[in-house]
């Protein structure tokens, strides 16, 4: 009896250390969780007044100066109709899109809004837009009246594209906007330096935007050739967005331009709103940005090949550690930061020199990604192993 006990407790014991599910491996990251850019952050030439802020697309904000209290913003308000226009309207480079008609009452005001000053194009009663020709004329020329027929043209009038474009700044999270008329014209219709800069990326990543506010001049129906009243396209690298002035904004510019780092090109977008009373100051101050932007991303090396980021803990206490192939590389300038992450899972045996998951480092919308393999083998226990581990 006391032999047949013996077995049968020895039997369960087996029994059980063999059912006994096997850990699976974990992946533990040894590497810190982030990884900032060491050095002096960037001296940027910021304006002496008004305010300014310069992202680059994919990595983030550069920085900003001159505070974040609302202030006019003028004809830059029409990248926010444009940028809802398209929205709502979408195209392909190759399409002109739906017409629009100018109504008796829209060509009846040109001659007195031509005669205060405004800056409009020449439109008759019946006249037929496209699409694309009344962004043209929003855009390139900066057409007040074509601002308010593209309202009337999208939401019915004025007020409802306005609650338009008031909707889009708060899901935009432009939290220091306030938009009180689709051209900009009026004082009210106010902004910062820093939301303006997040609206002009989202809106040079809509392909006919960029398209069209890459353009020097363009013909239009009834007005003919019209040129870009961004003077300073293809210099530094110009490649949009929009002028805004009026005697209460002053001089103001939002900005793309193409920067180069690692035989790649990289936007620059950036705004600069009343650095003085004048177009000249908005472009003398875009220019002196873009211009110490050209040589701001470079190469920084954060994990050396062969070098450990990970471990791979398996049962009994067994581990190997995990590396990448080659050196790990990200682009920016000190004091941005990266977020890192090791990706990955892992079923039974691990072999020495076997890819095991992934290095993922982002920041904004750039990832950078290496792979990953094991420098020992990692065995899963054997049955013995199993049953003497209970």
């Amino acid at each position: 009896m006391a032999i047949a006990a013996v077995v049968l407790t020895a039997g369960g014991f087996v029994t059980y250390g063999l059912a006994k599910p096997v850990p699976v491996p974990q992946i533990v990251q040894t590497v810190a969780q982030t990884y900032t850019i060491p050095g002096a952050a960037p001296v940027m030439p910021w304006p002496k007044a008004g305010q300014a802020a310069v992202d680059v697309d994919g990595f983030g904000r550069v920085g900003t100066s001159g505070g974040s209290r609302p202030v006019p913003i003028a004809s830059v308000a029409k990248v926010m109709t444009a940028y809802l226009i398209l929205r709502d309207h979408p195209m392909r480079l190759d399409e002109d899109g739906p017409t629009l008609t100018v109504s008796a009452e829209e060509a009846a005001t040109y001659p007195s809004q031509f005669a205060s000053g405004e800056s409009v194009v020449k439109v008759v009663a019946g006249e037929t837009l496209t699409e694309r020709q009344a962004l043209v004329a929003l855009l390139l020329p900066s057409a007040n009246n074509i601002a308010h027929i593209l309202a009337r043209w999208d939401a019915g009038d004025d007020a409802a594209f306005v609650t338009k474009m008031n909707q889009a700044a708060a899901q935009l999270g432009m939290t220091n906007t306030h938009y009180t008329d689709p051209s900009g014209l009026e004082a009210a219709t106010v902004s910062t330096a820093a939301d303006q800069a997040a609206l002009g990326r989202l809106a040079m990543q809509m392909p006919v935007f960029a398209q069209i506010v890459a353009m020097p001049q363009a013909a239009l129906p009834v007005v003919g050739q019209v040129s870009n009243v961004n003077t300073q396209l293809y210099q530094d690298g110009m490649i949009g967005i929009k002028t805004g002035f009026t005697d209460e904004a002053g001089g103001c510019l939002l900005f793309a331009a193409e920067i180069s780092a690692e035989g790649h090109r990289y936007k620059l977008i950036g705004a600069v709103l009343a650095p003085g009373p004048n177009m000249t100051d908005a472009f003398d101050a875009a220019r002196r940005l873009i211009q110490a932007s050209s040589g701001l991303l470079h190469q920084y090396r954060v994990v050396g090949a062969g070098d450990g980021v990970a471990t791979v803990r398996g049962a009994m206490g067994r581990s190997t550690t995990l590396v990448p192939g080659g050196d790990v590389n990200v682009l920016g300038w000190p004091g941005l930061t990266y977020r890192i992450e090791t990706l990955g899972s892992v079923r039974g045996r691990v072999g020495a020199g076997a890819g095991v998951g992934t290095l993922k480092l982002t920041v904004a919308g750039t990832a950078v990604t290496a792979a990953l393999h094991a420098t020992h083998t990692l065995k899963p226990p054997s049955k013995w192993e199993r049953i003497t581990h209970v």
